[in-house]
């Protein structure tokens, strides 16, 4: 496999989820300390969707942060993906959820958004901002497609800030990791990128400045679990008259 420095990060990005789509789910337990799915949840009373919301949900993958969203909204729900491997997956599990009919599954790019200006009550990324090429373009897309007073929503994973956790975590995530990925999903090289993405990925506060920068306003940071995720939730502002 190549290093990421070696072809673009777009390329390199796409070519690790392909191939880690099967057991992305798995391994998604492993990563987060089985933590993923109290932290959706917690996105999702943050986030307090109203009947009839219609989101689109970035980097969906395998679409758990997707049919969050269609239960409890029961509006119209997209999933955007640039791995088919991925959004297979995900086809079966809303298959299974019994959604359908309100999940529109696409493959695209986070960068250019196919969709008009004010579309969606919500954007929503989970756990995709780091691997994107120009996370600052993402949000400038995610903001633009949100209607005013729309939400923009990160679930992603951070820097734990608090010895001696700190050093536990970025141990088990630089050494031990990689090879449980070795183990349970035969991919040693792509789970070993895993951890170099999150070191050039910004804190929690920095990733907050960035979402006022995007102008986004209201700007709220919760740290998850030590610190080791952290949910960040911007509101497109209205328009001056």
């Amino acid at each position: 496999m190549s290093n990421p420095s070696s072809k673009p990060k777009e390329q390199f990005v796409h070519s690790v989820f392909e191939s880690i789509a099967p057991k992305y789910d798995i391994m998604n337990d492993i990563l987060s300390f089985r933590r993923h799915k109290a932290w959706r949840k917690f996105t999702m009373i943050k986030m307090d969707m109203s009947q009839g919301d219609t989101a689109i949900d970035l980097c969906c993958g395998t679409c758990d942060l997707t049919i969050s969203m269609a239960q409890s909204s029961g509006g119209s729900i997209t999933g955007l993906d640039f791995s088919e491997g991925m959004l297979e997956v995900g086809r079966k599990k809303i298959a299974e959820s019994g959604l359908e009919s309100s999940i529109n599954l696409i493959q695209g790019n986070a960068m250019a958004l196919p969709f008009e200006d004010n579309t969606f009550e919500y954007a929503t990324i989970g756990f995709g901002l780091r691997n994107v090429p120009d996370l600052r373009q993402v949000l400038s897309e995610m903001k633009r497609v949100v209607k005013p007073g729309g939400m923009v929503v990160c679930l992603e994973l951070s820097k734990p800030t608090w010895q001696p956790f700190k050093g536990l975590y970025y141990f088990y995530f630089k050494h031990l990791l990689p090879m449980l990925g070795k183990l349970i999903a035969k991919r040693y090289e792509q789970y070993k990128w895993l951890p170099d993405s999150l070191v050039q990925f910004p804190g929690r506060e920095e990733l907050a400045q960035i979402f006022r920068e995007t102008g986004l306003s209201q700007v709220e940071a919760y740290p998850l679990t030590g610190g080791i995720a952290a949910l960040h939730i911007g509101t497109k502002g209205t328009p001056h008259v």
